[in-house]
């Protein structure tokens, strides 16, 4: 008997998915462009996921739009989980296909990490963790004889994922995942070159992170290291940051764009 999950539920799980997963990246540029400008006393450290699901607390509404962004960061993760472990997408044993496959699963626990925030700061209504910052977890493997190596690791992995994300949007190999005969020529033209922007930003960002833990590595400073609000404020911080934030958060709403482009059209299982 065929337990297998049917095509129809496999591609409605991904768009509802990477619809959830681009109204994510379209709010954090928005507020990483709000704090560029310091609108609404936005700031750049608090434009972070934690800092997305306290902004959408305070408003109204806002707990009923954490709900639905939770389901469909939950329905993203199951999809990712699906290629992961039924291979869906036909990826096969090889070394080069299960690095692919753990990528898919390295995604799901990390978006199922933000629905798991996002429904617990509903119930709490409060995005605060009681779980360790970065910077805390960052001084506790500094204070180990081989915490130093753990962190130069992790480094080297942001890096890695920064390099491949902005070759992928120049390469433009996000191409792929949207059936584009089904856009006419100027509109398919229009919309995935937000994929290219998108992609690019994303990247700098992931290389922003890896950049300033090698800072707090090298300066044995735990405070140095962060996550996508202390890219930010990093960023905001040097001349011009202003515009240079401004440029970036433009850079993740193009990223979120290209999210929903791909709910519509993605190649789901080909």
């Amino acid at each position: 008997m065929d337990t297998a999950p049917s095509s129809f539920l496999i591609k409605t799980v991904a768009k509802v998915g990477l619809f959830a997963k681009g109204i994510v990246y379209c709010l954090i540029g928005l507020l990483a462009f709000m704090s560029a400008f310091h609108i609404g006393g936005q700031s750049a450290s608090k434009s972070d996921k934690s800092g997305l699901v306290q902004y959408l607390l305070q408003q109204p509404l806002g707990k009923i739009a954490l709900i639905i962004i939770s389901a469909g960061l939950l329905c993203y993760s199951i999809w990712r989980f699906m290629q992961t472990f039924l291979d869906t997408e036909h990826k096969g044993k090889e070394p080069k296909g299960l690095g692919k496959r753990f990528s898919y699963f390295f995604s799901g626990v990390a978006y199922l990490s933000v629905s798991f925030i996002a429904i617990k700061a509903v119930l709490e209504n409060s995005a605060n963790s009681n779980g360790k910052s970065r910077a805390d977890m960052v001084q506790s493997l500094l204070e180990k004889p081989w915490g130093v190596w753990v962190l130069i690791a992790q480094a080297l992995v942001l890096s890695g994922i920064g390099i491949y994300q902005v070759w992928y949007g120049f390469s433009e190999k996000y191409k792929k995942h949207v059936d584009a005969q089904e856009l006419d020529q100027k509109t398919s033209y229009s919309l995935l070159k937000a994929g290219k922007i998108g992609y690019i930003a994303r990247g700098i960002v992931w290389l922003l992170i890896a950049f300033l833990l090698f800072k707090a590595i090298t300066h044995h400073n735990a405070s140095e290291a962060g996550d996508t609000g202390t890219a930010f404020s990093f960023v905001q911080n040097n001349p011009y940051g202003t515009y240079l934030l401004a440029i970036l958060a433009i850079g993740l709403i193009c990223y979120g764009v290209m999210n929903f482009i791909r709910a519509a059209f993605e190649r789901v299982g080909r």
